[in-house]
């Protein structure tokens, strides 16, 4: 028969052993809701609401304002992909990018496009009229940005969106980037809901836009990259091949890996690199 000192010390062990498992859930709980957040390095995290004519409603950005930046520094406007919110890219893989330009590092503006709206204007709302006309400069009012050194970029239905709302309006950016950008050849490829009609692809095609109308990338510096198993690699290789054939450069980079965050946090220090030496060499409006 068990002491009393040995069923004391059996209670005892298992509440620390309950307090571990609650502890641990908890902690689980938090990071899938998001109550655990990534360490910014610094960096100041604005929570901005936009009181939108553009698309209806109160629409949430969050704005990361470096540690270190320059007086007026320049602005990365970055679109999220499908499935994604303002707060998707707000991880440890992106502070750090941002950490290690110093003072190079421009505010970075994270706008929420809703599930598919691939930034577009459409049915849903004047998406790209949106980042152009309220997100811009309601980033550079609150942070002290400069509105006339902009960079866009984004992920996915993000990357389509810069390219497609940089080539509509010419002379506005710096700098785009499509980081494995959903990019389709063909109406008939495209995916569910990304466009409201076969009409609505045709205005947004940015393979034939390419090559035949890329005035709005012809000046901006620009990146596309894709791993080497991402499903839109046709799409991308089209795309890139009639910018090309337009007599318009792009900075193509291929690496391991498939349409998913484990490639794109193994590049956010190259992407935030590229957009930082294309804004520094960038004259303000």
């Amino acid at each position: 028969m068990a002491s009393r000192s040995d069923q004391l010390r059996r209670r005892v062990l298992a509440l620390v052993a309950l307090a571990i498992l609650l502890a641990f859930t908890w902690w689980a709980w938090s990071v899938i809701h998001g109550a655990v957040s990534a360490d910014s390095r610094g960096a100041e995290v604005v929570d901005l609401e936009i009181d939108s004519r553009a698309v209806g409603g109160a629409e949430p950005v969050s704005v990361v304002v470096p540690a270190e930046h320059a007086a007026h520094p320049p602005l990365l406007v970055f679109l999220h992909g499908r499935g994604g919110d303002e707060e998707s890219s707000l991880g440890d893989a992106m502070y750090d990018g941002l950490a290690a330009l110093g003072r190079r590092a421009p505010v970075v503006a994270f706008p929420d496009g809703g599930d598919s709206s691939y930034w577009h204007d459409r049915s849903s709302g004047r998406w790209a009229g949106y980042v152009v006309d309220e997100v811009i400069p309601a980033v550079a009012d609150a942070t002290g940005a400069d509105p006339g050194r902009v960079a866009i970029g984004g992920i996915s239905m993000g990357g389509f969106g810069a390219f497609d709302i940089a080539r509509l309006n010419e002379g506005r950016f710096c700098a785009v980037g499509g980081h494995s950008p959903a990019i389709w050849a063909t109406a008939g490829e495209t995916a569910a809901g990304a466009f409201d009609s076969a009409e609505d692809f045709a205005g947004h095609d940015l393979v034939s836009a390419a090559a035949s109308d890329p005035a709005g990338l012809d000046g901006p510096r620009l990146w596309l990259d894709a791993g080497d198993s991402d499903p839109f690699l046709p799409g991308d290789d089209a795309f890139v091949a009639a910018l090309e054939g337009s007599g318009v450069t792009v900075d193509r980079h291929g690496w391991p890996g498939g349409h998913d965050g484990d490639y794109w946090n193994a590049h956010w220090a190259a992407y935030l690199r590229f957009y930082a030496k294309a804004l520094a060499g960038c004259d303000s409006e």
